[in-house]
């Protein structure tokens, strides 16, 4: 997908679809904007006047809880007015459905589209037919990208593993499960790999792992054990059975024994190794509760930061972005 749809001709944000293609400086200053908005937020008052009269509409053709709830608290923390709606997609959706549905509430002087949509690419469709000004936000497009997730999860690993640029070189991470349908996996490679991070590891049985998908600077492991082993961050994928058509796994006990972080496996990371997953959990399947839930997981604190770095991109889209009352990071890179 071409970066200059995303950028404005001096390099900002004008749209977020995707974050293959953006450069360490840019998701640098994302993350950086979020620690500030954070930051600023900590106190009794939980909002900013930074999109006051802006009009914020999810719109949401998947059903989702974790991402719609964030999106409308990041916008209404940032001063937005918000509409939520849910709409039924279908396999033809992706076309003059769409379009409609864009120019319909285009009409009502809409600033920003927050899409979730189960066909890869409707979150582009959506920006190369908006009007000039209105932008448009992936909130995850089938199996491609759910960028504001991949910015999570880093801004996640960077709070735990360095404060700056820098941490990520020298990270060894882990990507396990369900990578064939995982946007959330792309995302996060992409995002990984812009901030210097070079051994990335997928660990999936063979059927569930993309074609091709080393070309994205990655190393395939079909052994758990072997795919975890001396590794910093382990990144679990939920199984998505709602798009699993075939016969993809014997059973969910036997993904659970071959590729679930049990507490066998858990106690065998290193001690200062992190446990993420975006949600939602599948008990005893992806990771077994009382790992969940440890002292090396992180699950609950991607939900919270999920928030104020969707604030960010929307203070950042909107040309809200000088929230800062200290001075930036300066990448070395």
């Amino acid at each position: 997908m071409s970066p200059e749809l995303q950028l404005d001709s001096r390099g900002r944000l004008r749209h977020l679809l995707t974050l293959e293609g953006l450069g360490a400086e840019l998701l640098t200053e994302i993350l950086d904007t979020a620690e500030e908005l954070e930051h600023s937020l900590r106190g009794p008052d939980k909002k900013l006047p930074l999109l006051r009269g802006r009009t914020v509409v999810n719109l949401f053709f998947e059903p989702s809880t974790r991402t719609r709830t964030t999106f409308e608290l990041a916008a209404k923390r940032l001063s937005a007015d918000v509409l939520n709606l849910q709409l039924a997609a279908s396999s033809t959706s992706k076309g003059e459905t769409l379009f409609d549905t864009l120019k319909t509430l285009e009409a009502m002087q809409v600033d920003m589209f927050v899409v979730r949509h189960e066909a890869s690419g409707a979150a582009h469709f959506f920006a190369q037919h908006a009007a000039p000004g209105v932008a448009i936000l992936n909130a995850g497009d089938g199996r491609h990208a759910h960028p504001t997730q991949g910015l999570l999860d880093l801004f996640t690993i960077r709070r735990y593993k360095g404060p700056d640029i820098d941490c990520f070189r020298k990270l060894r991470v882990a990507i396990v499960g369900d990578v064939l349908h995982s946007r959330v996996a792309r995302s996060d490679i992409h995002g990984l790999r812009a901030l210097g991070t070079t051994d990335i590891r997928v660990v999936a049985p063979p059927t569930l792992v993309p074609a091709g998908i080393e070309q994205m600077g990655v190393s395939v492991h079909h052994d758990m054990d072997e795919g975890i082993d001396g590794v910093d961050v382990v990144i679990l994928l939920r199984l998505q059975k709602e798009r699993m058509l075939g016969a993809y796994l014997p059973s969910m006990s036997e993904f659970h024994r071959d590729f679930g972080l049990t507490r066998a496996r858990a106690r065998a990371l290193r001690p200062d190794a992190i446990i993420m997953h975006p949600g939602p959990i599948n008990r005893g399947v992806e990771i077994e509760g009382d790992v969940a839930y440890g002292p090396q997981s992180l699950i609950l604190q991607q939900v919270r930061h999920g928030i104020a770095v969707r604030m960010a991109v929307m203070a950042m889209i909107l040309g809200q972005a000088s929230v800062r009352t200290r001075p930036r990071r300066r990448s070395t890179r």
